[in-house]
């Protein structure tokens, strides 16, 4: 396997889990879209990952293998782009949750369009959460120094591009200085998807994305988690 797989999956052994007898386990969950012409298919899956295992080297959790297909709909104007339904994403999730028995669930998304997992942890009585949510993306945003926002920088952007510079610098292809899109409101963006905004399929400015940025948004991210796990560990009714 080369070195991004084994980024990408935790390979510890039964004997090991029991050792360690988590009560959290991270489940990412990405997808298989579009994301301009610098930034591969997989970078929301990519992105998931690493921020699933700098949660776990900060607390004793137990990252599971990523869910690399998401509802990515919107990006179907672009070539290479895969898709389930919301009934599939959820399912699979809610099976993967049932499996884990008392294990609490974190479901560490990378793609916005997953809006089903929200339902999912919403019905969950307290035993999963979704993570990180608009308000933590926002936050690490200003923490990390990002002259954007989530609604400017929506895809492909600073933040995006900031966070493989720093984990993987070899995925960024030649050209990202020069691929911003900036799109304005995009009122109709569920109905019509993301091509009637932008032809690249970028919409955001990755001409401002620097490793330094992408080191310093994981880290406010891992640090904006402990408040998560609180409220795992409260007992609900």
């Amino acid at each position: 396997m080369d070195d991004l797989t084994l980024s990408l999956l935790p390979l510890t052994t039964s004997a090991q889990e029991r050792e360690r007898a988590a009560r959290v386990a991270l489940l990412p969950v990405g997808s298989l879209e579009q994301h301009g012409p610098h930034l591969p298919l997989v970078t929301d899956t990519v992105i998931a990952c690493d921020l699933a295992r700098s949660l776990a080297d900060a607390h004793p959790l137990r990252p599971l293998p990523p869910v690399t297909v998401g509802c990515s709909h919107e990006h179907a104007a672009w070539p290479g782009t895969v898709s389930v339904s919301a009934p599939t994403l959820y399912a699979y999730v809610g099976d993967i949750a049932a499996s884990l028995g008392d294990t609490r669930l974190v479901l560490v998304n990378g793609h916005g369009g997953n809006h089903v997992l929200a339902n999912l942890v919403q019905e969950s009585g307290g035993r999963m959460a979704l993570f990180p949510g608009p308000h933590d993306w926002e936050a690490a945003r200003v923490v990390a120094g990002m002259a954007t926002d989530n609604d400017r920088d929506m895809h492909a952007g600073e933040l995006e591009t900031s966070v493989l510079l720093h984990t993987h610098p070899d995925l960024v292809r030649p050209g990202y200085e020069h691929a911003d899109h900036t799109t304005g409101a995009r009122e109709h963006m569920l109905t019509v998807g993301l091509a009637p905004y932008t032809s690249s399929g970028v919409a955001g400015r990755p001409s401002l994305a620097t490793a330094a940025k992408g080191r310093a948004l994981l880290a406010a991210l891992v640090e904006s988690f402990a408040g998560y796990l609180a409220v795992l560990d409260e007992p609900h009714g």
